[in-house]
């Protein structure tokens, strides 16, 4: 959808539009190099000298949109210094839309007509970049006093004019040549006189090769309707209007200004009976309101009556409700005690009526004669294991006496 619009554009504006931004830019470097900005600006912040096609916007040619805002920046900033006013140089910590919205604040106070929106500016390239550099350096020039003059062009000699005039035998081909041989020292240059005198040597060839008899075209009508068909949107010419303008935008605003007088007129009047007709219902609600309350009275004072009454009886209830639920909590307590007592006295019945408790205690016999058995057998092998504890004790200490005495006797000897 881009594409298709900027084609769109690019058509209504002319085949040679997307290349009016080099021709812009070319102007552009030669009016910097006027003002000197080599060693005025380049020197001073060490930047590379510009090329030819530096801020223009093209895929042909390579881009660094962080470099070419900065030098566009830096640039707008010294191009407004030098036409008078102070500017801040902008650093690169700066916010890129407050730089912009300055620069371009700065432009309209040279009363200049700018309608550029600063999101068109922060890529540092393209058309309006170049537009609002070229403006600010006019600017400049102007203010130095500086102007660009109109060429002199070289007049030709009166020997070249009277051997033309003498050539009577000149035709279309010889003028077509003329007009197709560029002179080496204007190939740059339009010359408004010779072409004033090309087009009066074309009429002479014209008149001089004009036949006698009346000539009579050979093409066929229907091709000829055919070809105008053809070619006749071509030859329209639309007048692209300027939706920027502030007379349209003032023409927009008296037509909004009317349709809303004449729409808010329709809707008052819409309103008003609105108006009336809800004032209506309610004279008529509040009315009948009125009466309902007068025939009610009685009934609403029955039933305020009968609320107070249910009001007297509900907290009887809560009363009552609160003493029986107490009572059932002591009922739950006393059920609970009388199913454990009745439990202890079946077991106890039941445990009198049968032999069951003598026959545990013949096992708890047997279980302890058993336990008597296993600690005699303990009790025997402790007292065993203490005799011999003591026996080994009583045959350590005979050694030691024994070796005690033949220790004494050998120290005697």
């Amino acid at each position: 959808m881009a594409d298709d619009r900027r084609r769109g554009e690019e058509d209504e504006r002319g085949p040679g539009a997307p290349h009016q931004v080099f021709v812009l830019m070319e102007a552009l470097l030669e009016k910097l190099k006027v003002l000197n900005y080599e060693e005025e600006l380049l020197s001073k912040h060490n930047m590379k000298t510009l090329s030819r096609h530096y801020f223009v916007s093209s895929r042909y040619l390579a881009s660094n949109p962080g470099e070419q805002f900065y030098m566009f920046t830096i640039m707008a900033a010294w191009l407004i210094n030098a036409c008078g006013k102070s500017f801040a140089i902008p650093q690169e910590d700066d916010e890129p839309t407050a730089i912009v919205s300055n620069i371009l604040a700065e432009l309209r106070s040279f009363e200049l007509k700018v309608d550029i929106p600063p999101s068109k500016l922060k890529s540092g390239s393209g058309e309006h970049v170049c537009f609002v550099l070229d403006r600010l350096a006019d600017e400049a020039l102007r203010r130095r006093g500086f102007s660009f003059k109109r060429p002199n062009y070289p007049t030709e000699n009166a020997e070249e004019e009277s051997m033309m005039e003498d050539d009577t035998e000149l035709t279309f081909n010889k003028v077509e040549e003329i007009m197709e041989e560029p002179d080496e020292d204007e190939v740059n240059l339009v010359d408004l006189e010779a072409l004033t005198l090309q087009s009066s040597r074309t009429e002479a060839a014209a008149a001089l090769a004009k036949p006698d008899n009346i000539l009579q075209s050979t093409v066929d009508a229907a091709e000829w309707n055919l070809e105008v068909e053809r070619v006749l949107p071509l030859l329209k010419v639309t007048i692209r209007t300027d939706n920027k303008d502030w007379r349209i935008h003032v023409d927009q605003m008296h037509q909004h200004q009317d349709g809303i007088q004449s729409s808010l007129q329709e809707a008052k009047c819409y309103l008003d009976k609105v108006q009336v007709d809800i004032s209506k219902t309610l004279e008529k609600v509040s009315s009948r309101e009125k009466y309902i309350n007068k025939q009610l009275e009685d009934v609403i004072s029955e039933y305020r009556d009968a609320q107070a009454k249910l009001s007297e009886v509900r907290e009887r209830y809560q009363l009552a409700s609160g003493g029986v639920a107490q009572r059932t909590r002591v009922l739950a307590e006393m059920s609970e005690e009388l199913e454990k007592v009745k439990q202890e006295m079946e077991e106890r019945g039941s445990s009198m009526s049968d032999g069951a408790a003598v026959v545990k205690i013949k096992q708890s016999l047997s279980k302890l004669k058993q336990e008597i058995v296993r600690m005699d057998v303990r009790v025997g092998v402790v007292e065993h294991m203490l005799l011999q504890a003591k026996l080994k004790e009583k045959s350590n200490m005979n050694m030691d006496m024994h070796a005690a005495n033949m220790a004494a006797t050998a120290a005697f000897i």
